[in-house]
């Protein structure tokens, strides 16, 4: 095997894939231990972008120019295609993170005399597309559109793609924790921090707050988040530090966030029951009370789409929480923000930037031309094709093994048994050969290697060996670390085209809402397990 010597961006190294190398120009070990940074890799972007655009670049081999695109890439990766107009070509695997926020920031905030954001079927940067004098009736119309909160965007796939009612109910808890007039004395608040119980996970803690949410709704009030202890570190800058802010959009307004924190220094407010907070409800209230019936029972007749042991799963007996936990999950990450953004390409680059390098170079660059016009960009580029998910090799199944001190709480079993099920989906869908593998084992990792016919993908970070418990683990690993990665892992799961996991594990069940509230209902979950409270 040919090893090269290629420039990692410090930002990148947190991501490696393995695969089966067929010949030299196959090489996909790119982030291998025996791929190191240093030697002749330090050059400055400017004379990379000089040289890839040079005649010079005639004289690089194929895997010289895929290293010298995909490094040139990676050091570009944390700034925002606004900042800094580069003559490199576009990396398809990346996105704006600053326009996406700013676009999320739109669709999160009511038009002026409007009861809803600028919701329309007309999705992404084409709701910004320039109107002309003669287009009144589409105005009437997008209005007519807009004032019924049809079409809450962050809800991909048909209605038949999600669980039922989803569209509605998104759109109904929005309008619940964004009431028109935050300081109208009708609007009561439930002010709650995020779980700090020593040994609760991510999942753990926003299963609770899902229940905390389902709280409000059922007592008319607006839920506001406080202190989340794992977005206390130095990524999160400013207001948005130790706040679910640093990574996705506040679950009300910052009108009523400052209303219900003004409340809480009032005594007549306490007295009145205008504020109450997470510990005027007991733990059965919160982790196993009622689930909103403001819908009446949509969770009575959820798609049979889980497999645990060969058999579709069509009832049991806490079908009304993962209805629940679905949408609440599915709300509170309806968008995510810049930082997030950025960590997403920082893992959508390390593990698919090689190959989108190669791709690109092999569609695009078999001649091009010297001169690049920068400007050269078309209506169809920026309203349309901007709103297109950023690429990533498909199909994609992404698998999360839980293992370690989670015997107490489910049956565990081996790698082998999600390996199985892995194999059972390619025999109806041959052409799947990628897997997404999210573990906290290194054993999985090494075993994983068994299977030279599948291509993995995961994080490199360091992984629990023998019987450490988690909370040990996260500790090991610092709170910016173990609190960014997962979440990388969570939303990369969430977007997968299938998922095996546990559904014993919360984390796994959470996964699974996301998807069947964002139009993966019809690609299926198999579990290597059922959910102990079934």
């Amino acid at each position: 095997m040919v090893v090269l010597r290629i420039c990692l961006v410090s930002s990148t190294k947190l991501f490696v894939t393995h695969e089966r190398v067929l010949s030299t120009d196959l090489i996909l070990h790119r982030f291998s231990s025996n791929i190191a940074p240093g030697g002749d890799c330090n050059v400055k972007q400017k004379n990379i972008e000089s040289r890839f655009f040079s005649h010079e670049k005639l004289a690089l081999g194929v895997h010289e120019r895929v290293s010298l695109l995909y490094s040139s890439w990676g050091n570009l990766v944390n700034q925002s295609a606004n900042e800094g107009k580069s003559n490199l070509p576009k990396a398809p695997h990346l996105e704006d993170c600053k326009l996406s926020a700013e676009t999320n920031e739109r669709l999160d905030t009511r038009l002026q005399n409007d009861s809803f954001p600028p919701w329309t079927i007309w999705k992404g940067q084409l709701d910004n597309f320039p109107w002309t004098a003669e287009d009144e009736q589409l105005r009437y119309y997008r209005h007519q559109t807009v004032s019924e909160g049809a079409y809450p965007p962050w809800i991909k796939g048909s209605d038949e793609e999600n669980y039922p009612l989803t569209r509605k109910v998104q759109r109904d808890i929005w309008l619940h924790q964004h009431p028109l007039n935050c300081s109208d004395g009708n609007v009561k608040f439930l002010i709650a921090d995020w779980e700090r119980i020593p040994g609760f996970g991510i999942g753990a803690q926003i299963a609770g707050m899902c229940g905390l949410l389902a709280i409000a709704i059922n007592e008319k009030r607006v839920l506001v988040t406080s202190y989340y202890n794992r977005a206390d570190h130095n990524g999160c800058k400013g207001s948005s530090r130790s706040s679910w802010s640093c990574y996705f959009f506040p679950e009300t307004s910052p009108e009523c966030r400052d209303r219900a924190f003004e409340l809480m220094k009032q005594k007549e407010a306490w007295e009145k029951g205008i504020i109450t907070i997470k510990e005027n409800y007991t733990s059965k209230e919160i982790w196993s009370g009622r689930t909103p019936r403001s819908w009446g029972k949509p969770w009575s007749y959820l798609q049979p789409t889980t497999d645990i042991n060969g058999s579709l799963i069509a009832y049991h007996r806490k079908m009304d929480r993962r209805w629940w936990r679905a949408q609440a999950v599915r709300y509170l990450m309806r968008f995510q923000t810049e930082y997030t953004c950025n960590l997403l390409n920082q893992a959508r680059h390390a593990a698919f930037g090689w190959e989108a390098a190669r791709m690109v170079l092999e569609s695009q660059f078999r001649d091009f031309p010297e001169g690049v016009d920068k400007a050269a960009k078309h209506d169809i580029e920026s309203f349309v094709w901007s709103s297109h998910k950023p690429w990533s090799p498909r199909p994609m199944l992404s698998m999360h093994v839980r293992m370690g001190d989670k015997a107490c709480e489910m049956i565990v079993v081996g790698f082998k048994e999600y390996m199985h099920l892995a194999e059972r989906i390619t025999k109806h869908f041959p052409n799947l050969k990628s897997i997404w593998l999210s573990t906290e084992m290194q054993e999985v990792v090494d075993q994983s290697r068994l299977y030279p016919h599948w291509t993995f993908y995961y994080t490199n970070v360091t992984r629990q060996t023998g019987n450490m418990t988690m909370a040990t683990y996260e500790a090991s690993l610092g709170r910016e670390t173990s609190t960014n990665y997962p979440l990388v892992n969570f939303l990369l799961a969430s977007e997968a085209d299938f998922f095996i996991g546990a559904l014993g594990s919360t984390w796994c069940f959470l996964i699974d809402g996301m998807r069947n509230t964002g139009g993966k209902v019809m690609s299926g979950y198999l579990s290597v397990n059922k959910d102990r409270f079934w």
